[in-house]
């Protein structure tokens, strides 16, 4: 069996040279959900912190909710710190914002945690936030947008913001779940990790199932899908040759 270190370290190399993901002097804020994705990304991250041509500085933050998430910080905290990479956490009250009549879903809770993790990049001086969405995560998105909201947007693997001076970058973009799945056995993450409970009725799931039956189970087939976002020809869209939408029936 092929070492799944070597296989994910190589991809994120690929991903942080193509899309220009770290610079000179860069500090990096890695968002830690406890999960094995964000786990993973720390350890490839301060991993290659020892060797990449340019210097920069990491540093992992948890955004804590009410939802009880499962957390494991008397496990993960220790782990991160023997990579040298410290870890602080930020309590948000998900639930607590809910305004009344209102029910908590994967879209709330996720821009709760996304505003609270810029403020604490600004607030910190961390010019760059490094989250764990893989390459599945991506074409999910484009997908559910596609098919849910009627539009061609997606995860992209560099953004930056014009409110905060803070960019997002995903170095798993070239990285699929099955990789890293495979990376965190392989490191025994799997002993102190988690996954969020609500992801079990999430619309992502569906999104999931789709991309499985669309691709067939093919690697090759998802990365093109991947690709296509990078690969878009402006005069075969309506929005570039002034065609207005077409109306539902």
């Amino acid at each position: 069996m092929k070492n799944p270190e070597t296989t994910v370290a190589k991809l994120v190399e690929v991903a942080m040279r193509r899309f220009g993901m770290v610079a000179e002097g860069d500090r990096i804020l890695v968002a830690v959900s406890g999960g094995k994705d964000s786990t993973t990304l720390a350890h490839d991250l301060a991993m290659k912190r020892r060797w990449w041509p340019v210097k920069y500085e990491l540093r992992a933050v948890h955004i804590a909710t009410d939802l009880g998430s499962g957390w494991n910080g008397a496990a993960l905290e220790p782990l991160f710190e023997s990579w040298g990479l410290p870890c602080d956490t930020v309590n948000v009250p998900v639930i607590g914002r809910l305004k009344p009549g209102r029910s908590v879903n994967c879209y709330w809770c996720s821009t709760q945690r996304r505003t609270e993790l810029l403020r604490y990049a600004e607030r910190e001086g961390f010019n760059k936030i490094a989250l764990g969405h893989h390459l599945d995560d991506i074409v999910e998105t484009l997908l559910m947008n596609m098919t849910l909201k009627g539009e061609l947007s997606g995860m992209l693997p560099v953004l930056s913001y014009d409110k905060y001076p803070v960019s997002l970058i995903r170095p798993l973009a070239l990285c699929e779940e099955r990789q890293i799945v495979e990376y965190a056995a392989w490191k025994d993450f799997s002993s102190v990790t988690c996954s969020c409970e609500l992801d079990t009725t999430s619309k992502r799931r569906v999104a999931r199932a789709d991309l499985a039956a669309l691709t067939g189970g093919s690697s090759a087939v998802k990365r093109n899908i991947f690709e296509s976002q990078f690969h878009v020809k402006p005069e075969y869209l309506a929005g570039a040759s002034g065609l207005s939408s077409v109306p539902s029936s």
